[in-house]
């Protein structure tokens, strides 16, 4: 059995597309992935027009089964749960599937309404995303796709529609043409799927919109790889659909970014996505930071629900890298100091405040693996490990942002998560925060001011300190070449 003091939790999700297992271990107040196993079953693809479930289909999924169940047997059953989503919800001979399924895995599997997968995934979304006000959730599966609208962790519309990304290949691609035909008759009828709930939607209202699971990924994936941004726009969606028309077969896909293993369902997949942003009227999307599998886990974590998701992900890397937190945080105090001071037009990105202060609470991660290269080290830790609350071009700002806290002065590139000018006025102010916050003890440190016109800065110390400190007289004077002579004009008074 695992150790007591680290439980183990597993999550496994049968959908209707694909079958997955996710082992974590919580540790310092986050979720630590031990293992994660996916297979492409297509469960949806074998149900036929009396939504029987053929016996090849079920063998496929058997078969996946009897692999997790070799990694079950030393689990704490109490920290297991198995689920079953729409494929297996509508198949009219599920009692078979599940019988045989419950035998090999030593586990009951559940099968979860359409309702309760989409609370399910809410909680997933809401544990593992940042940013605040009401969300619109999307999440396109195999044969359904959850519809959602919360605040926190309470959400407040819940709706399972019955289209998904195999359903839709099925009955709008069948014959793997891909052409504005076939396009505009998946988008309607995605459409006539949604028309009964839009009403009740559009009168909740919604701040931000953030898809989650493997279609959204997966647009996402693309336009990475074709140097777009990592939000998702209606132009995006049409200029990719075009790309797809493009290929004329379906066995002729070969889009830029997209992997083998999605090219199937693809189509399908962004017809259902089109039609939800020209219903909704969506202006942007971002990819949530998980689903249905973290929503279970988080379930079956106790204590682990916490209203700023980017707060507890910064506490716990506090913790696992035994950060000293009292100075991140007098370092990230001091840099939004700075930063109020420059005014609200210098940096204008909303997340540019909290990259910034994220970047100071973890600026010496880095140190944990050594201090020479302290700021490569903090870098590739903040590449690699997973950041609940903060997308994936914000992690890699923050990357950017600690690589460069000390020593030479580098321009930093924002691209996709602020603009280029944002991100280096954040490194600019961050530097001049840790170098101000030198003596480790907030009860000594400087009285400031800053002031900004355009990318021309200055600082000014008070009381004379200059005269008095000569470390930090000498530090400040460095960076104040080092600022000017990349571009950066930085001048500094006392």
């Amino acid at each position: 059995m695992e150790n007591a003091a680290s439980p183990i939790f597993v999550a496994i999700d049968l959908g209707s597309n694909s079958f997955h297992m996710w082992v974590v271990r919580q540790v310092a107040g986050s979720v630590q992935t031990l293992a994660k196993i996916k297979r492409k079953v297509r469960l949806a693809a074998g149900l036929d027009k009396n939504n029987q479930l053929s016996l090849e289909a079920m063998q496929r999924g058997w078969d996946c089964l009897a692999l997790f169940a070799e990694r079950l047997q030393d689990i704490d059953r109490a920290n297991i749960r198995v689920v079953a989503t729409a494929a297996i919800r509508s198949a009219v001979n599920r009692d078979e599937f599940l019988a045989q399924g419950g035998k090999i895995l030593g586990f009951p599997i559940q099968v979860i309404p359409g309702e309760e997968e989409a609370r399910i995934i809410y909680q997933g979304v809401a544990h593992t995303s940042g940013g605040s006000g009401k969300r619109l959730v999307v999440d396109i599966g195999g044969a359904s796709t959850e519809v959602i609208i919360g605040e926190g962790f309470d959400a407040a519309a819940l709706t399972s529609l019955k289209m998904g990304c195999v359903t839709w290949l099925d009955g709008y691609f069948h014959d793997r043409v891909l052409n504005e035909a076939n396009f505009t008759a998946a988008i309607d009828g995605a459409k006539a799927e949604l028309a009964p709930i839009l009403g009740h939607y559009k009168a909740l209202g919604w701040d931000v919109c953030v898809g989650a699971s493997g279609t959204v990924q997966a647009l996402q994936e693309i336009m990475l790889a074709q140097g777009m941004d990592e939000v998702i726009t209606l132009a995006k969606l049409n200029r990719l659909k075009k790309q797809a028309i493009s290929f004329g077969q379906l066995e002729e896909l070969d889009i830029e970014g997209l992997t083998l293993e999605r090219a199937l369902v693809f189509p399908s997949g962004l017809a259902i996505l089109i039609a939800i942003f020209e219903s909704f009227g969506i202006e942007s999307m971002t990819l949530a930071g998980g689903a249905l599998r973290e929503g279970l886990v988080y379930e079956l974590m106790a204590g682990m629900r916490e209203n700023d998701v980017c707060q507890r992900t910064l506490a716990s890397l506090e913790t696992r890298y035994q950060i000293d937190s009292a100075h991140g945080r007098a370092v990230a105090d001091m840099a939004e100091e700075l930063l109020n001071q420059c005014g609200t037009s210098w940096v204008t990105e909303p997340q540019g405040k909290c990259m910034l202060q994220s970047a100071a609470r973890l600026h010496e991660i880095g140190i944990s693996i050594g201090f020479k290269k302290g700021g490569e080290h903090a870098a590739y830790l903040l590449r690699n490990i997973d950041l609940p609350g903060f997308t994936r071009a914000q992690a890699k700002l923050l990357a950017e942002l600690v690589s460069h806290y000390r020593d030479g002065f580098t321009a930093v590139n924002g691209k996709q998560a602020l603009s280029s000018t944002s991100a280096v006025r954040l490194l600019r102010l961050l530097r001049l925060a840790v170098i101000l916050c030198h003596r480790r003890d907030k009860s000594v440190q400087p009285a400031v001011s800053l002031s900004a016109s355009g990318d021309t800065l200055k600082l000014t110390l008070s009381g004379g300190l200059l005269g008095q400190s000569p470390l930090l007289a000498t530090e400040l004077e460095l960076e104040a070449n080092r600022q000017t002579d990349a571009g950066y004009p930085l001048a500094i008074c006392g």
